[in-house]
């Protein structure tokens, strides 16, 4: 089963597509780019639509989801975190 999709297998988080993704787990993670699937430890409770943290990362750090500068971390994420507003913010402003 595919928890999470990314592009690229440099994009520092993942889009969650499955429901009931829980802390303890092992989630699968499709590379669309490369159309290959990797495992990562999820850390967290994590729910449908939000971001997973591919790697490890910290403050100050840029997020790339699907390639693209999304914003920059503020408070470090560690690999199969929860990725959100939390602990990701805009650079715009």
């Amino acid at each position: 089963m595919i928890h999470c999709v990314l592009h690229d297998p440099d994009d520092s988080v993942a889009v969650v597509v499955t429901e009931n993704v829980k802390a303890g787990s092992t989630l699968t993670a499709l590379i669309l780019d490369e159309d290959r699937t990797i495992e990562i430890p999820c850390m967290a409770d994590i729910p449908l639509g939000h971001k997973v943290a591919m790697k490890n990362m910290a403050i100050g750090d840029t997020v790339i989801k699907y390639g693209v500068d999304i914003g920059k971390v503020v408070t470090a994420i560690k690999v199969g975190e929860h990725a959100h507003v939390h602990n990701i913010k805009t650079k715009r402003w």
